[in-house]
């Protein structure tokens, strides 16, 4: 394979860093299972995710704690990505030791990123951070490719997996009951209703059958 085809990456150039519920930035790239595009996802919630470096330590300890959680993410209809500006050989390498050294296969694709096109487009590059490398910046889409939600984390701590795995769950329950969720909502907990736009749907409140702390403070079951 030549070098064209370890770094042959296509994104939508956008005028400034991606922004909560405007579309994510498309990509056309070579990676651990063929080309990808963000098209492929579409109809599948999607978490893009980026590392600084591979045979780097933090980032091995993040790509096992996906692998393992894959099953998880997968029974939420959530496929995963990962992405550094590392080669095309580098990523299969680092794949093999990780299975090699920690007896975990990484069952999701991984980005080759050499030209940095996809990491610019979606603002993984940080210059107070590096030049050459991505941050630990994780990337929630939805089904019709609306970026929903981004997290960037420093190069030297890790991410928690199981913080991704309950924002997703969060987002679904939002899509589909028109509720919001509280701090470290899980499955199972009350859900915040909507709060009164108007001074009269705020009267009407208290009488709705909420569990109803104020007029701007209710939740319910679901």
């Amino acid at each position: 394979m030549n070098a064209h085809a370890q770094t042959n990456t296509e994104a939508t150039p956008v005028a400034g860093p991606p922004r909560i519920n405007e579309p994510a930035p498309d990509f056309d790239t070579l990676t651990t299972d063929g080309r990808k595009q963000l098209s492929d996802y579409r109809g599948k919630w999607l978490i893009l995710f980026s590392h600084p470096a591979d045979f780097t330590p933090v980032c091995t300890t993040e790509f096992t704690a996906f692998a393992r959680r894959a099953e998880d993410f997968a029974a939420l209809d959530t496929q995963l990505l990962g992405l550094s500006i590392d080669s095309h050989y580098a990523h299969i390498a680092w794949i093999r030791s990780i299975k090699e050294s920690f007896g975990v296969d990484i069952p999701f694709p991984i980005i080759a990123d050499l030209d940095m096109k996809v990491a610019q487009a979606y603002g993984m590059i940080q210059p107070g951070a590096s030049d050459t490398q991505a941050v630990r910046a994780t990337f929630v889409i939805d089904p019709e490719g609306v970026l929903r939600a981004m997290v960037y984390y420093p190069m030297t701590n890790g991410r928690s997996v199981d913080e991704f795995y309950r924002l997703v769950q969060a987002l679904q329950t939002s899509d589909a009951h028109k509720v919001a969720t509280p701090e470290n909502w899980v499955p199972g907990q009350d859900v915040i209703v909507p709060t009164p736009q108007t001074a009269e749907a705020a009267e009407a409140r208290l009488s709705e059958g909420y569990d109803t702390k104020d007029w701007y403070f209710s939740t319910r079951a679901l």
